[in-house]
């Protein structure tokens, strides 16, 4: 069966970001490459099995890459594609917008309440 076409741009960019951790994902990749381990760390919450799916989804739509390295310990690093980095560019205003808000209702770090 063929899949329906898009009506709007919003679509495709929230099936490829949707859900709890994909967004957060990118966002730590920003600054470069990262290890699994390290990524596990830095996106709070996320079980390992729940990163390894996201990070497979995040592979098969062509917004990120994994790159294994033969070495003992085994040692795999994800980095943004550019589909992935243009994809963050357009988050940050959402990101800006997010944090004002999670501050006005007092529920950032450091926010007055």
């Amino acid at each position: 069966m063929a899949e329906k076409p898009y009506a709007c741009g919003v679509g495709p960019a929230f099936d490829v970001v949707g859900g709890k951790w994909k967004a957060v994902i990118l966002w730590e990749l920003n600054a470069g490459p990262v290890r699994f381990g390290e990524l596990k760390r830095r996106v709070v919450g996320v079980t390992e099995k729940m990163l390894i799916q996201q990070l497979r989804e995040l592979e098969r739509d062509s917004l990120i890459t994994r790159e294994v390295f033969s070495q003992v310990p085994p040692r795999v690093d994800y980095a943004l594609t550019s589909w992935g980095a243009t994809l963050n560019a357009a988050l940050a205003p959402v990101a800006d917008w997010g944090e004002a808000y999670a501050r006005t209702m007092g529920r950032y770090p450091g926010a007055a309440s």
